[in-house]
């Protein structure tokens, strides 16, 4: 699909018709799991529905496929954190076990955050995870994004100010 105006709803339809067998294909080959690329693939559509700025498309696969790839890198690092959170528990003594109500309170905190990442622009959020998983400096994020130091220093204080709201505001 390629046009000279940007994308509206309608558009957006038929590229859904166009594209979607395409792309939930595309998924399950790299997930190995047909529910879950059938998850991705809708919410890539979400994702280009929810865009601030509607663009014109001149390769809606790659711009699609694009998202979904972001999508699978942001579901691969929950699940990566939900497992060390799970490695974490396993090397507390016994006594130390949080309570079931402890550990409820505990995922619903991280479910928050997870929203709260999802609202970040993608670079900014990019920049925290690196930070605060990876443990990466700015520089080496700098460097891994392409952007200065001084652009990465903003974005996790960004991310930081977000994450303080968060507490804050729920108290």
């Amino acid at each position: 699909m390629s046009s000279d105006h940007p994308l509206d709803h309608a558009a957006i339809g038929q590229l859904y018709q166009a594209h979607h067998s395409w792309l939930r294909g595309w998924l399950s080959r790299r997930t190995g799991c047909r529910e879950h690329a059938a998850d991705l693939a809708q919410e890539t559509f979400v994702r280009l529905l929810n865009a601030r700025k509607q663009q014109t498309l001149q390769q809606p696969r790659a711009y699609l496929s694009s998202i979904a790839r972001s999508l699978m890198i942001d579901q691969y690092r929950r699940r990566e954190l939900g497992r060390a959170y799970l490695e974490s528990l396993a090397h507390f003594p016994q006594l130390e076990v949080p309570s079931e109500e402890t550990r409820l309170l505990i995922l619903d905190s991280l479910e928050r955050i997870d929203r709260l990442l999802d609202q970040l622009k993608p670079r900014v959020r990019e920049a925290f995870l690196l930070a605060q998983l990876d443990g990466l400096t700015c520089a080496q994020i700098a460097l891994r994004l392409g952007v200065s130091k001084a652009t990465v220093e903003r974005d996790l204080s960004k991310a930081l100010h977000a994450c303080y709201r968060l507490r804050y505001a729920e108290g």
